[in-house]
């Protein structure tokens, strides 16, 4: 078994399905590491003075930080493990790559959002890019829905956050 993990989370229910996988090939009490990427669009930097921009990415960050928090908490109830969050700005896929490294991971646990085409061909394929960059395992969980490449997320990513129960 595996004594330490990463998983990439952007806040779809998609994305947290690796976190099944994850939870069955890790070794009791060890290490989870959630990432959560806040990615500013290019356009965004362009359109709106600094200012926004600031307020917009601290905004993302808190947001993200939540949402993570949330989830690693429910990790350490439900399944007694030590989970460590990291959240940076960036590119998701050079991010998650960089922490791998930097962390030490056995293997990333990753679900695939299930683009094709076009949609992939726009938006890329942050599984894909990891794969090529490959700084570990990577376990992939294939995708079951398609993404709604119109539907924002509140820190800059494609789904909506969950909302606390």
């Amino acid at each position: 078994m595996l004594k330490h993990i990463l998983v990439p989370l952007d806040g779809s229910a998609l994305a947290e399905k690796a976190l099944d996988y994850a939870v069955q090939i890790i070794a009791p009490k060890r290490r989870i590491t959630l990432v959560c990427i806040v990615e500013v669009p290019d356009v965004a930097s362009t359109m709106h003075p600094l200012p926004s921009n600031l307020m917009m990415v601290e905004n993302n960050l808190a947001s993200a930080k939540d949402y993570t928090d949330r989830i690693a908490n429910a990790l350490r109830q439900d399944h007694l493990l030590r989970v460590n969050v990291i959240i940076e700005v960036g590119k998701p896929a050079n991010v998650i790559t960089k922490i791998a490294e930097t962390e030490f991971v056995d293997a990333i646990v990753i679900s695939t959002h299930g683009r094709t085409g076009m949609e992939r061909f726009i938006f890329g394929s942050v599984t894909q890019k990891i794969l090529n960059a490959m700084p570990c395992p990577v376990f992939v969980i294939p995708g079951k829905e398609t993404v709604k490449s119109a539907e924002k997320q509140p820190f800059g990513l494609t789904h909506q956050v969950p909302t606390s129960s």
